[in-house]
């Protein structure tokens, strides 16, 4: 695993091939696909349905020979004009929800109107055939608000929300959200929204801009009555690609998503981020920006893990620069990798209304062969906490193809913690601060930062203060002074010192793990220092 890290400027463009295919026939407005994966053919989850992701698959193709056209209607001038405040004001009403009391599932559906302006299709499908869902407006409260009158037929859906009974029999708790472009939200067990997850994204960070799909249809397909998971088939649209798209969702207390993408692309020029994450990083523990704000850190997660194809663990700590800033993580096959919330402390947030202890990690576990590529990692300056300033995706080094189609399957895991990511120690905390010594105004170097790494879990519980545990520390410019490590009994772990002194004004990458008699106790710390 290496690391190329880059200061506001973009990778070049990249794409994921699983391999040479035939080329799709097209027939009667249908497409024939030839030659995917026998594990498009066999027969999947949906099967003895009335639409199946194979038909989906086949939507998604004809499609992609097309010129680009938008195919969602747009809501009517009186509710694009909505403010927000008006907006959120526009509740559905829960009595209508679909399948409530039937099944153990039920769904929930978002009113058109201020930034959610173009509305989905949206059908519900069963065994017996594919039915579309019509607008009522006896489904919504106005909150007060006098609804404009437009004719019902003018009006559908901007998204959809769904309902399982997680934390009680008697209560439909609502675990996952489709609104908005492709976004896409999860959560489990005492969870709150916090990181988005996204069904694909074009050129993140490239200088001619970035291109956002759309799931322009929904098919929900009906589940039985006491079935604990639950499969919706999306169509992905953009001027680039067309995509189809399977979420088999099972809610949890680390609810999951099983994801399953074909992609057909338009053109070759272009940046695909797959399985992309998107969060948001103000400031925390490691933040040299300072903000006025009465809260010690304000963050929906505080780092990047990835487990590489090689085995090993990384943690990049997620920071708030003044620049833009791209880091790839070069990799084959990849294990997993996602943006984490690891400090789980109230103390850390000090805030009763958001609370940012109990925003869930989103780790991407991938299915198959994701052949060779990167980790992406886009850290976009920021000075509120409104918007998602972080985004991270997979980008295969393959270039897309026109009239090759592209697959990828992956298990989204939306969790508080997970002991086995990684198995073995952990970083807990990254802090910076001058090299200069208490009492020693003289001490220290010109630009010199102390480096202070906290590990916790694995074997460093039971090593006691007199075993040679060692910090591992090497630097991409600049030099490391006085690294070295002691148990730190206030966290049951240990805690890594090092000083850095910049090559005057390069940025570099840092990487730091504990050792102990030559064997590696943790994952690596990297750590992107900027001046």
């Amino acid at each position: 695993m290496t690391e190329e890290q880059q200061i506001g400027c973009p990778q070049p463009t990249g794409g994921v091939s699983v391999g040479r295919r035939q080329a799709l026939r097209l027939a009667a407005g249908t497409a024939a696909v030839a030659a995917l994966p026998a594990l498009a053919r066999a027969q999947g989850p949906d099967a003895g349905y009335a639409v199946t992701y194979e038909d989906v698959v086949a939507e998604a193709a004809a499609l992609a020979e097309e010129p680009h056209a938008e195919h969602r209607r747009a809501a009517p001038a009186e509710y694009r004009d909505l403010t927000f405040d008006e907006y959120r004001r526009i509740r559905f009403r829960p009595e209508q929800a679909l399948w409530l009391g039937d099944k153990l599932f039920s769904v929930q559906f978002f009113h058109p109107g201020f930034y959610f302006e173009r509305m989905v299709d949206i059908q519900v499908v069963d065994s017996a055939g594919s039915q579309p869902l019509a607008y009522d407006p006896a489904m919504f409260d106005g909150g007060g608000l006098a609804l404009p009158p437009v004719e019902p037929a003018e009006l559908g859906f901007a998204g959809f929300r769904l309902h399982y009974p997680l934390h009680s029999n008697a209560l439909q708790d609502e675990f996952a959200v489709f609104l908005g472009a492709s976004y896409f939200r999860l959560v489990g067990r005492d969870q709150e929204y916090g990181i988005s997850a996204r069904g694909l994204a074009i050129d993140t960070a490239e200088a001619a801009g970035e291109e956002f799909p759309d799931f322009t249809r929904f098919w929900l397909l009906a589940p039985g009555a006491d079935d604990t998971s639950m499969t919706v088939l999306a169509l992905l649209e953009s001027p680039s690609i067309t995509g189809a798209y399977r979420f088999i969702l099972r809610p949890r207390t680390n609810t999951q998503a099983d994801i399953e993408a074909t992609l057909f692309p338009r053109r070759s020029d272009m940046k695909l981020g797959l399985a992309p994450l998107t969060s948001m990083f103000k400031h925390g523990e490691n933040s040299q920006r300072r903000f006025d704000d009465f809260r010690p850190e304000v963050h929906d997660s505080d780092g990047l893990a990835i487990h590489t194809g090689g085995g090993e663990w990384i943690w990049r700590p997620l920071a708030n620069h003044r620049t833009l800033q791209v880091s790839s993580f070069l990799d084959q096959d990849p294990q997993g990798f996602g943006l984490l919330q690891r400090d789980r402390a109230f103390a850390s947030y000090q805030d009763l209304e958001v609370d940012y202890q109990r925003r869930p990690s989103k780790w991407v576990l991938p299915f198959g062969d994701w052949s060779n590529g990167h980790v992406e990692l886009v850290e976009i300056p920021t000075d509120t906490e409104v918007n998602d300033n972080i985004v991270s995706y997979w980008v295969p080094d393959a270039a897309p193809e026109p009239g090759v189609p592209i697959r990828a399957r992956y298990l989204l895991v939306a969790f508080l913690d997970n002991p086995n990511w990684p198995p073995g120690g952990r970083v807990a905390s990254t802090r910076i601060g001058t090299d200069r010594r208490p009492g020693d105004v003289n001490s220290g170097n010109p630009g010199g930062r102390l480096f202070v790494v906290d590990f916790v879990g694995g074997d460093l519980p039971f090593l006691n203060a007199d075993q040679p545990v060692g910090a591992v520390v090497e630097t991409s410019s600049g030099r490391i002074a006085f690294a070295h490590a002691l148990r730190n009994p206030a966290i049951g772990g240990w805690r890594a010192f090092f000083d850095f002194v910049p090559d005057n004004d390069q940025s570099a990458v840092l990487r730091c793990f504990l050792n102990h008699r030559g064997h590696a106790l943790t994952e690596t710390w990297s750590y992107l220092w900027t001046p």
